[in-house]
């Protein structure tokens, strides 16, 4: 019997690889020899594996339990990834905890980790992976127009679509004035999005469209400089009511990334109009979106 439950392990004789990434914070330089020990997320003491990273701060793949394939093929109620949680530790550094990363079937993700420097007041990093939306439950996203109309807000800045190096993403709805600001690199936040958003066993036709979609939003919202005009200091948030899912620290899955470094200078547009489309779309399950694309 195949268990559902977040971070349980499954018997489908399904694997899935991770490759742990450890770099300090203090400089992005890899670190060497960190000690990563992998467990279930929901039963931390059951330690599965143990392995360190190597000159370059990366640690060999390695192979964990998934749930069936087609979990991730089909709409249902069974969970379809396995989470697990990484205790990272290295001399001069603060441990890191990381719960709740994902596992899909015949699938290979990185998982980066930065650990800080040890100072006398310094203290070890938690950080929990929120659930995959298309299995967790999230605010279906706020319709908007797909082309915004330039010439009432009076400030765009771009007279041309241009693919930015990095963008701000506001880790909450856009009046929530206690979240906070992370700035991305843009294939970066591509990547996490499509990575939370859909599944990484997808046909990589599947992917590709829903990355184009992605992409198409989110240069949408830089081009037309869309909070920036209404006061706010970001370039995007990471609410589903508003925009996509971003969530900080998550792992990347290899299949997504690729299409996403393939395609990222590219977007969707209408003929005769300039800026990108702002392609909205919902899972088409539990909610309903008529005439938007569906995952």
């Amino acid at each position: 019997m195949n268990l559902t439950l977040r971070g349980m392990q499954t018997t489908s004789g399904q694997t899935g690889g991770l490759l742990v990434s450890v770099l300090s914070s203090a400089n992005n330089h890899p670190i060497e020899n960190a000690l990563v020990t992998i467990s279930y997320t929901g039963n931390p003491d059951s330690i599965i594996e143990q392995v360190r990273t190597n000159s370059s701060g990366q640690t060999e793949l390695v192979s964990l339990s998934a749930p069936p394939l087609e979990y991730s093929m089909e709409p249902g109620i069974e969970q379809p990834y396995s989470e697990y949680t990484l205790n990272v530790t290295a001399d001069g550094f603060e441990p890191f905890d990381v719960s709740g990363t994902e596992i899909l079937p015949d699938s290979n993700s990185v998982q980066e980790i930065h650990l800080t420097p040890i100072t006398p007041t310094g203290h070890g990093t938690n950080l929990v992976i929120p659930a995959h939306t298309l299995y967790g439950n999230y605010p279906p996203k706020i319709a908007e127009a797909e082309i915004k109309p330039l010439g009432e807000s009076g400030e765009i800045v771009l007279s041309r679509v241009v693919i930015p190096e990095f963008i701000v993403v506001h880790d909450g709805s856009p009046t929530d004035s206690t979240a906070q600001n992370y700035y991305v690199p843009y294939r970066d936040y591509v990547k996490n999005v499509a990575s939370s958003e859909i599944y990484a066993t997808w046909p990589t036709s599947t992917i590709t469209a829903n990355v184009l979609a992605i992409m198409s939003f989110t240069l949408n919202r830089v081009y037309t400089e869309w909070y920036r005009n209404k006061g706010y200091s970001f370039t995007i948030t990471s609410s589903t009511a508003f925009d996509h899912k971003w969530i900080n620290g998550r792992n990347i899955f290899d299949s997504i990334s690729l299409v996403v470094d393939e395609i990222f200078d590219q977007y969707l547009s209408r003929p005769d109009v300039r800026q990108p489309i702002l392609t909205q779309y919902c899972d088409g399950r539990r909610s309903t979106c008529p005439n938007w694309m569906t995952i």
